[in-house]
């Protein structure tokens, strides 16, 4: 039997997108041996572009993701196209890689994200991204003024239906199983305000002609001429391994993520989460800053660590004095 070989690191971190690459960049840079676990299965896979990142704004995100990859590997960050199925914790947390690998580390950050689950609705999944839509913040821009229409799923969907009215004054507001009864008044008040049409009916499927959305068709036959068509997927937080370590999750209306302080500490001692995997609404531009912050935060945790652990009277590198972690990445301080 071979014996199985581990491999040590200060920092594993699970997942390679905007969060999880940001902290390893960091990492990196703080010369501590760290490990990017990524499946290479990114939440915006399916958008032509991002929106909103200042300096970034339209570069697609698959551009991005390998410029933030060839920037870590700068610092000497490994990064491994790999998934981690298991996690226990000892000493320290011992990851199982789908591939057989075993990898240990002394801290641990999740960058998992979440992962859409779409309306099961015949055309929706293959237009995802294209002209059918669920963030006016990544999109509206790029859309403003065409024919909106508003897929429901819950009666929460009305937020969404109000939001995209920013961008256009044709928005048509599809009820598909949401029942007219369960918005209230205040719902119905500001859609009318909002010059929001409203459609009762469950939607059978999409209109495409000339690989483009035309229109929204019901189950009744009835077609609505709409070149855009906006959903709210269903979020299913990737959270496996925080549950694997006990780590507290909070019920939202978006899924259970980690109860996390502002580095992104979770419940567990040493566990990290970022980007998606602890929030929902976690956008690139901020999935990258949380990214930072958490690797900024365990850089000085891990230092300061090893120095309370270092015998009273024994040798060691001098290093700049400071006096909490949480100051390390402080503007004012520098």
């Amino acid at each position: 039997m071979t014996e199985k070989h581990t491999e040590q690191y200060e920092v594993a971190v699970v997942g390679g997108g905007a969060a999880g690459l940001s902290a390893a960049l960091v990492l990196g840079r703080a010369r501590r041996r760290t490990l990017v676990v990524d499946a290479g299965e990114p939440r915006n896979a399916p958008a032509a572009h991002m929106q909103g990142y200042l300096s970034r704004d339209g570069m697609a995100p698959a551009e991005f993701l390998a410029i933030g990859r060839e920037e870590i590997a700068r610092y000497g960050v490994e990064l491994v196209r790999d998934r981690a199925v298991d996690v226990t914790r000892g000493g320290d947390f011992a990851l199982a890689l789908a591939s057989g690998r075993h990898v240990h580390a002394r801290r641990l950050v999740i960058a998992t994200g979440l992962k859409d689950e779409l309306p099961e609705v015949p055309g929706v999944a293959e237009r995802f991204g294209k002209d059918v839509l669920h963030c006016p913040y990544c999109h509206g821009w790029e859309v403003r003024d065409q024919a909106f229409g508003v897929l429901a799923t819950t009666p929460q969907s009305v937020h969404q239906a109000l939001m995209v009215s920013q961008w256009s004054k044709d928005v048509t507001f599809f009820l598909h199983e949401v029942a007219e009864s369960d918005l209230s008044d205040d719902d119905l008040r500001r859609l009318a305000a909002a010059g929001v049409k409203v459609v009762p009916g469950a939607v059978a499927g999409l209109v495409i002609e000339d690989d483009r959305l035309a229109g929204v068709r019901l189950a009744d036959g009835t077609v609505h001429a709409r070149e855009v068509l906006f959903v709210a997927p269903r979020a299913i937080p990737q959270t496996h391994l925080l549950e694997k370590l006990g780590a507290e999750l909070t019920e939202t209306p978006f899924g259970s993520y980690p109860v996390v302080d502002p580095t992104g500490l979770t419940s567990v001692p040493g566990v990290w989460a970022v980007g998606n995997a602890m929030g929902f609404s976690e956008q690139v531009v901020n999935a990258a800053a949380g990214g930072y912050r958490a690797g900024a935060f365990i850089n000085g945790e891990l230092l300061f660590t090893d120095l309370d652990a270092t015998p009273k009277g024994a040798r060691g590198t001098a290093r700049p004095a400071a006096t909490d972690p949480r100051t390390i990445d402080d503007p004012s301080r520098q």
